[in-house]
């Protein structure tokens, strides 16, 4: 009897042990899927993912050109597009708000600080033929941001370019296809002919495609008189000039130049992983579906590029 008793109290303090040592994994677990989460938000909002498309673009446009890897017009295009953005989204949440900033955003402007004291350090030492590339492009990204002209031609009271009815689309695709297929060209003094026309309406039509279903899922909040293109047209009709734009861009690739059967390999592939995420975009996405999934496509149009050289 006393036996049993014995081993009773046994059996009860290892289950009694395992119990917390199931609870406390299980705290561990959610605390680090937490603090991965933060992580995950903090690189989203934060634009480091943007900033690596567009260096994603910029070295895709030196490969495709056979160009030396070139440190600082690419690592400009990384902390200046992180700069660009970051003071786009958060310029008015710091200039109305700036006593009572969430910690995040903080920590977002320390950032944002760092980044543009790297970006003028590489711009620094870029030649004068890409400084003023750079400064038209800039000055392009202040006006789509700053309040600067009268309010008859804007649809709200932000009075800015980002604020023009049907233009935002067409001025950031303008602008990531000037500075990943412009900036790069001019540092290598390439001459312009052309294959960098070409490019540069494949890198502009690209771009717009991306910005497609950030437009699909952005339609619940954007304001009717934006007249983006699915408050235009719809989500199916959006979804169909999406895949246009797509097979567009693959068919431009055959006058080329500078294509290699690798390249265009690179490139089939990277559109059909954007034509599967533009097909199964929804209003209702998940949070990182177009932030992080469509974002991500040069990124992974580099890697593949890089692995299939």
């Amino acid at each position: 009897m006393q036996k049993y008793v014995i081993k009773e109290r046994a059996f009860y303090c290892k289950r009694k042990v395992f119990n917390r040592l199931e609870l406390l994994l299980t705290v561990l677990y959610f605390y680090r899927m937490k603090m991965v989460k933060q992580l995950l938000n903090f690189y989203i909002n934060s634009s480091i993912h943007v900033g690596l498309a567009v260096y994603a673009f910029g070295y895709i446009t030196l490969i495709e050109y056979n160009l030396a890897y070139n440190e600082s017009v690419l690592y400009f295009l990384f902390y200046g597009t992180i700069t660009g953005y970051n003071f786009v989204k958060y310029f008015g949440l710091a200039k109305f708000h700036h006593r009572r900033l969430a910690k995040w955003l903080r920590v977002i402007q320390v950032f944002s600080l760092v980044s543009f004291v790297m970006m003028c350090y590489y711009m620094i030492q870029l030649p004068l033929q890409v400084l003023y590339g750079i400064a038209g492009f800039g000055i392009v990204t202040f006006f789509y941001a700053i309040p600067f002209m009268p309010k008859a031609i804007f649809i709200d009271q932000h009075h800015n370019l980002r604020s023009i009815s049907g233009l935002k689309v067409y001025i950031i695709a303008f602008v990531w296809a000037g500075v990943t297929v412009g900036l790069p060209l001019l540092a290598a003094k390439v001459t312009i002919d052309t294959d960098v026309v070409l490019l540069g309406v494949q890198r502009f039509c690209f771009v717009i495609a991306l910005m497609l279903p950030f437009e699909i899922r952005d339609l619940k909040f954007d304001s009717l008189r934006l007249s983006t293109i699915p408050q235009k047209i719809g989500v199916k009709q959006t979804k169909t000039i999406g895949i246009v734009l797509a097979i567009l861009i693959v068919f431009l690739d055959f006058f080329k130049n500078t294509t290699t059967i690798t390249g265009m390999l690179a490139l089939q592939a990277t559109i059909v992983m954007y034509a599967l995420l533009l097909v199964f975009a929804r209003v209702k996405q998940n949070k990182y579906y177009s932030s992080f999934w469509v974002e991500g496509i040069p990124i992974v149009w580099l890697l593949l590029l890089i692995y299939l050289l």
